[in-house]
């Protein structure tokens, strides 16, 4: 008797859609169906760019965790007066998505010194290191001499392309480093850092690494912070009066660039600077805007020497790296998201998100994807969440709109550790509480005065020549793999 039921059932359910097919479906007509029905026609026109790649800008949000992606997108939006949950940053309309594992060869959650390295080498590394292979312990100097590990910065310079770096962060920083060091501290930023093992047996600081970096004719565009890291402790900041920089050796480094490059160098530190740079005469810059990292893009306006936007230093790189006829390799590095979210900081963190999405905006208005291509990806994650059951519309900074069973509000972005858990041992009442002022630090569960990363895969988000390759779950130094076949060096450096 069930048989012949069932049968009855499948029966008239196969007549009833038939019905619609034959005619109409019901919902044909609804807006996520016809917008979707678009997005296939427009997925089914498109053709794998198998083009060799002349260029390629790697752009990293450094702690860029999917949430944060998620979060910046509602957040841009919502910053516009449109609807959030529908809106789109500029990346995530890249046809070509895939997931990285961002563990490193000796830990199951990475800091940012091998998962940059990992994009920029090919190979795995050890938390803490730069540069070099994952035979290579944290502070082991004699090791770092004898196993490093060549980036595609360098291939690219030997290759005569030109070849950029730029930072929010100071560039002597891991994720910027690594297109030029080799050290297996990260901490070894100036000569004041390093160990006496460092000293003793000849490993160099890294900010001396990047003034004397040797593939080529060196980087033609190098703009970030850091300035203390390049200048003697005897010599006095040119923007914060009293403050000095913080090297033992009595060199100036930034003057070492400018008497390397000549006419063809220049050191600038404040955006007056900066804008007077022109791309055709001068080859080589060196821009270090602040003593450490760069104003978060909320308090940008307030820095005393004024800073470009990420968005201006990409402008500005690109038009200088594009005098070259050979092409370029350029990493733009959004580095103060991960800042932010070891603060606890939703608001700082999704601005710089958003101040990445401008960045690439600008270079995509400046480049051809047809012989450009651009990556998007982070080195690591961050605990931040996005919970509750908050309508459409909700700002995405403020409270959901449910409470906990302690009878509290909460707020849609939350952090697993961190210095919002700090202030209370009881869970603080956040009802009169304005969680989107742009100095309100997220509740967190376990107090800690420094949010950590966090294990779970980023995104990649990729467009241009070879970017098809980028699908599924791939190992973070698959990203190397992939540009250094985009642009075919191997061969190149075969002939």
């Amino acid at each position: 008797m069930k048989r012949v039921l069932w049968a009855t059932a499948l029966a008239s359910s196969m007549c009833s859609t038939a019905a619609f097919a034959a005619d109409k479906l019901p919902q044909a007509e609804n807006p996520y169906y016809t917008a979707a029905q678009q997005e296939l026609q427009l997925k089914l026109a498109d053709k794998p760019n198998t083009n060799k790649a002349k260029n390629i800008i790697l752009f990293v949000g450094d702690g860029m965790s999917i949430p944060t992606v998620t979060a910046a997108r509602i957040f841009e939006g919502q910053q516009r007066g449109v609807e959030g949950e529908t809106n789109s940053l500029i990346f995530g309309q890249f046809p070509n998505v895939a997931l990285s594992k961002t563990y490193t060869n000796d830990a199951q959650i990475a800091d940012s010194a091998p998962t940059a390295s990992a994009m920029m080498s090919g190979v795995k590394s050890n938390n803490g290191t730069i540069g070099v292979s994952g035979d290579v312990k944290r502070g082991d100097c004699a090791a770092q001499l004898k196993m490093p590990t060549v980036s595609l910065a360098e291939r690219a310079e030997l290759l005569g392309m030109s070849t950029g770096v730029v930072s929010t962060a100071r560039l002597t920083h891991a994720t910027p480093a690594a297109t030029y060091v080799h050290t297996a501290d990260r901490d070894w930023e100036s000569d004041a850092d390093l160990s006496e093992d460092a000293k003793k047996n000849g490993c160099p600081d890294i900010a001396s690494q990047l003034v004397a970096w040797a593939p080529g004719d060196g980087f033609e565009v190098a703009f970030g912070g850091g300035r203390r890291m390049f200048l003697d402790k005897t010599m006095e900041d040119p923007e914060d009066k009293g403050k000095t920089g913080q090297r033992t050796d009595g060199r100036d480094l930034t003057a070492e660039w400018v008497k390397r490059y000549g006419n063809d160098g220049a050191f600038v530190w404040n955006e007056e600077q900066f804008k007077a740079i022109d791309p055709a005469k001068t080859k080589h810059v060196l821009a270090l805007f602040d003593r450490s990292h760069m104003e978060y893009e909320a308090d940008r306006a307030k820095d005393a020497g004024g800073e470009p936007s990420l968005a201006e230093m990409t402008e500005k790189a690109i038009d200088m790296l594009s005098q070259n006829d050979k092409g370029f390799f350029l990493m733009v590095e959004a580095g103060r998201i991960d800042h932010a979210h070891h603060e606890g900081n939703a608001f700082r963190a999704l601005e710089d998100t958003v101040a990445l999405n401008d960045a690439v905006k600008m270079a995509l208005s400046k480049v051809k994807t047809d012989d450009t291509l651009i990556i998007v990806t982070a080195d690591h994650s961050h605990t931040m969440t996005i919970s509750g059951y908050a309508s459409r519309g909700n700002p995405i900074l403020g409270l959901s709109e449910e409470k906990g069973d302690d009878g509290k509000p909460y707020t849609t972005l939350g952090y697993m550790n961190g210095p919002g858990a700090l202030k209370d041992e009881l869970r603080a009442d956040l009802s009169n509480v304005d969680t989107q002022d742009p100095d309100f630090l997220q509740q967190a569960l376990v107090p800690m005065s420094s949010e950590t990363h966090a294990g779970d895969d980023v995104a990649i988000f990729a467009t241009g020549p070879s970017a098809y390759l980028f699908h599924g779950v791939v190992e973070q130094n698959f990203i190397y793999h992939v540009m250094d076949y985009a642009a075919q060096v191997e061969s190149q450096l075969a002939k």
